[in-house]
């Protein structure tokens, strides 16, 4: 582990989105074999289950909004980089800090304020589906949304660090 403050900070907010990144994978495993099941129950038996096709919706939800931190902790995330990759390590933490400080974090918050009331209703109300037999738990999946953004937040901030790390290194004439 590093001298450096910083990274130890970042480093201990990477491991959460490595061991939320574990779990989530689970979910990626259980959503094949769930759709799996609805093709062969409909296609092979005439069985339909309205809760098990409301359930690949949860499923391909949760890995989306639960697995966006580690994408961006892995760096894999869409990027339109024309200039960016042939930048120097310098030069791609500056634009790492900025972005993260100036749209990844105000665009976290947002989410977070602006889902707070419409997540609060569905729990107060305990919302289930709209569908006869589908899944009472409507509030679970919409609490993806808070969710999802501080776990991209966390990230952003692991970013935010590793990136102010090099620069300041850079101004202090440290290697990174």
């Amino acid at each position: 582990m590093s001298d450096n403050p910083l990274l130890r900070i970042a480093a201990r907010l990477d491991k959460f989105s490595e061991a939320t990144c574990r779990l989530t994978a689970w979910l990626a495993l259980l959503l094949v074999v769930v759709t799996f099941s609805v093709v062969v129950l409909r296609y092979q038996f005439e069985i339909g289950s309205i809760a098990m096709q409301e359930s690949t919706l949860y499923l391909h939800a949760s890995l989306f909004m639960l697995g966006a931190a580690y994408t961006l902790k892995a760096d894999a995330h869409v990027r339109v980089d024309i200039f960016y990759r042939s930048m120097p390590a310098l030069g791609k933490a500056l634009v790492n800090l900025a972005g993260t400080l100036l749209l990844l974090l105000p665009f976290c918050s947002f989410l977070l304020w602006i889902s707070w009331d419409y997540v609060s209703v569905a729990w107060a109300l305990r919302e289930g589906s709209r569908e006869a037999g589908g899944l009472p738990l409507v509030y679970l999946l919409k609490t993806l949304i808070p969710l999802g953004a501080l776990l991209l937040a966390i990230q952003g901030l692991s970013l935010a660090i590793r990136s102010l790390a090099t620069v300041i290194d850079a101004a202090t004439g440290k290697r990174a």
